[in-house]
């Protein structure tokens, strides 16, 4: 079973100015596509896209890499929107516990994004009950991992080159205060399981 580019869950300039449409083609239109290219030359089998991921964890970088890369891409296509609402109020209950307030916590998201050393990303996730920022470096994920992401920000240089130069802190900014989609990390905390890429 050959694995797909999961189409855009919004239009192309449904983001904008956050995030352009002239980024989304790029990242999406062919970033993306390279990582599910590559995913697909390198495995043959009936697997799911974290079976491979957790498969390949530290027996196949190159592997691990781009299968990691095309779930973590999926997961950041989702995790922002137009109109990202609100979290729920069992969200948002977790979120002042965590963090003191959505501001906070949308703060704190904004601070580790710009403090992250080179490429990688920034989650918002859960674990026994308790919301983190977790941060991961380059191709690494959280799909196969103990904690349950809600929501992620991918700070590589080419989510935000094109719209904002090396200004990551506009970027992030950006996304953190107008994009986030609250209702998909709502539904994650929700369901209890790590979300699934839609192969």
């Amino acid at each position: 079973m050959a694995f797909e580019l999961m189409p855009l869950p919004y239009s192309d300039d449904a983001l904008d100015p956050a995030v352009s449409a002239e980024t989304l083609s790029f990242h999406h239109g062919k970033h993306h596509q390279a990582y599910i290219d590559k995913t697909n030359a390198a495995v043959d089998g009936d697997q799911s896209l974290e079976e491979v991921i957790a498969g390949a964890r530290g027996s196949n970088q190159g592997l691990f890499n781009n299968s990691a890369q095309s779930w973590n891409h999926g997961f950041y296509w989702h995790s922002m929107a137009a109109d990202g609402g609100s979290p729920s109020d069992e969200l948002k209950a977790m979120i002042d516990d965590a963090f003191g307030s959505l501001d906070e916590l949308k703060q704190q998201l904004k601070d580790r994004g710009a403090g992250h050393f080179a490429s990688g990303w920034v989650w918002l996730a859960e674990k026994d009950g308790k919301l983190s920022i977790e941060e991961t470096h380059d191709g690494d994920t959280l799909a196969d991992s103990d904690f349950n992401p809600l929501l992620t920000i991918d700070v590589w240089e080419h989510a935000y080159y094109l719209d904002h130069q090396n200004k990551r802190p506009a970027y992030l900014e950006a996304v953190i205060d107008h994009k986030l989609n609250w209702k998909f990390a709502s539904e994650n905390l929700a369901r209890g399981t790590t979300w699934e890429y839609p192969c």
